[in-house]
């Protein structure tokens, strides 16, 4: 039996916050994808479920809640875990990413440990044991 390892997806249209997420996931066991925008993220959402979404909030073009709308049409997209990230926390976002499913709302800027750990709770994956 192959375990499959567990794809963790960003968009985000931060270059410095993908390679942050990089550096926090790579002692876990993950596959890990980032985005630049939701145009670039959509072909492959299509395709592929991944076990975790990162989704920014503010991104130029299509932001991430509308995004996140517009994937959850998609019916294998409907219970893909999403957390929702921004750097202004607004009380409507908060119930636009709840109403859409998103399972946790965070603020940036994100640390090490904080995506490691929401990635350990939502992907299953087992935490690294730091030496």
């Amino acid at each position: 039996m192959t375990d499959k390892m567990p794809t963790v997806v960003v968009v985000d249209d931060s270059a410095t916050s993908i390679s942050l997420y990089q550096f926090s996931v790579e002692p876990l066991a993950v596959n890990f994808i980032g985005f630049k925008s939701p145009a670039e993220a959509y072909p492959y959402l299509q395709e592929h479920q991944p076990d975790l979404l990162f989704l920014d909030i503010i991104m130029p073009g299509m932001d991430g809640l509308t995004f996140l709308r517009r994937l959850r049409t998609l019916a294998h997209q409907k219970d893909t875990p999403v957390i929702m990230v921004t750097s202004k926390d607004y009380a409507q976002d908060r119930y636009i990413a709840k109403q859409l499913g998103a399972l946790d709302f965070v603020i940036k800027p994100l640390r090490f440990k904080e995506i490691r750990d929401l990635v350990c709770k939502h992907a299953d994956v087992k935490p690294v044991e730091s030496a």
